[in-house]
């Protein structure tokens, strides 16, 4: 906790030099990507920490390659002990089934059949990740940003410990949804509905930019998207029946961090809940697509954000979605939630020393939501100082 506070620290202090300065030397740039990589490289030589999605992910993977679905088999189960492996024996939520959608149980597989294993899933996922970093360079490149914001990802503190520590699934849905926003930017219509729709397959999160893409794509774009997402599902159908595995559970019980989601728990169900925060993202990009016809990439940060404040469920490498949008000043409060989330670790450690999983710490959701808050109120009192200046100056 500490070394990734001073982290945080020196992570600002970064961002601040980025604000400051509209181009970085070509050099400079190179070697922040060369020494991002060099300690990406180190997490991925690491065991993978508390939060071991990824041993699901193996066993998710496993089970396609022996004729099973995922969807169905439960880890638990008596019948299902003689599929386990070395690596699958410990995973978490053995009660239940897979939740993932079907284009991250795809990915499993794949994966998987190149080699079994965390750690081959983990080398996949930095290579999304260090992919997502390309991308984002011609982004910047088509756009008229600086080069240097692609640091503003590749620096960031969750990048490291979520994708190389950890190993988590969000960090390949973010590479499609940043290949789709790239391919907007070249007006690829076809590639950028295409890269989305599988992006939605590998989780549902980005669902609310939908409107961001209203009249930027055409209808038969959309239609293709739409059959591509329904052919990777085929694998999976039960009786002709679309598989849900155990996202209905996810929403129904399982409760982390989401202070907006607890509120509202006391007077309305949780799927009605859940609809709701999917439907404020949903808003927003609405708002968004209305208020200017500017592509900009910060514009797909802002629904996810907003969306994911209001989920039952808000774990830190959830924010992963968030990262390779946040490439400029605007969006300095997201930026800042990215880093305050990294102190619901807390938890982790709570359970390592015999602790039961429960509620976070009250100084820990203020700490987390209160430097968002903080800082809202320092740029409010920024700006209203600005245009008082501004004022004085015109009379």
């Amino acid at each position: 906790m500490a070394s990734l506070t001073l982290a945080c620290v020196v992570y600002l202090l970064a961002i601040r030099e980025f604000v400051s300065n509209t181009k970085f030397p070509r050099r400079v740039v190179v070697f922040g990507l060369v020494v991002a990589a060099v300690w990406h490289v180190q997490f991925l030589r690491l065991p993978v920490g508390a939060d071991d999605d990824i041993h699901r992910y193996v066993w998710d993977g496993h089970l396609q390659r022996l004729g099973y679905n995922p969807y169905l088999v439960v880890p638990s189960d008596p019948g299902a002990k003689w599929l386990h492996t070395a690596e699958t024996r410990n995973l978490n939520n053995p009660d239940l089934a897979s939740p993932y959608p079907a284009g991250a149980q795809l990915f499993f597989r794949a994966v998987t059949t190149i080699h079994e294993s965390v750690y081959t899933l983990k080398v996949a996922f930095v290579i999304c990740d260090f992919g997502i970093a390309l991308v984002l360079l011609e982004l910047l490149r088509t756009s008229g940003r600086g080069a240097h914001w692609v640091l503003a990802y590749a620096w960031h503190p969750l990048l490291a410990t979520e994708v190389a520590g950890s190993g988590h699934i969000d960090i390949v849905g973010a590479l499609l949804l940043v290949i789709s926003v790239a391919a907007l930017a070249r007006r690829w219509r076809a590639i950028a509905a295409l890269t989305f729709g599988l992006a939605v397959a590998v989780k549902f999160l980005p669902i609310v930019l939908l409107p961001l893409y209203w009249k930027r794509i055409r209808i038969r774009d959309g239609a293709l998207a739409a059959a591509l997402v329904a052919l990777l599902y085929l694998p999976f159908l039960n009786h002709g029946r679309v598989p849900t595995g155990s996202i209905g559970t996810y929403v129904q019980t399982f409760r982390f961090n989401g202070p907006v989601f607890a509120a509202l728990a006391q007077v309305a169900p949780p799927q009605l809940l859940a609809g709701l925060a999917a439907l404020i993202g949903f808003a927003t990009s609405i708002w968004l697509r209305r208020a200017s016809d500017q592509l900009s990439s910060d514009s797909f940060a802002w629904p996810m954000a907003a969306s994911l404040l209001c989920a039952p469920a808000v774990f830190p490498w959830y924010v992963l979605w968030l990262l390779p949008f946040l490439t400029s000043a605007s969006t300095l409060l997201i930026i800042v939630w990215t880093l305050s989330i990294i102190s619901t670790y807390v938890q982790w450690h709570l359970r390592s020393v015999g602790h039961p999983w429960g509620a976070l710490p009250g100084w820990v959701m203020l700490v987390e939501y209160g430097c968002v808050a903080g800082t809202a109120a320092i740029m409010w009192l920024f700006r209203r100082r600005q245009a008082a200046q501004a004022a004085a100056l015109s009379n």
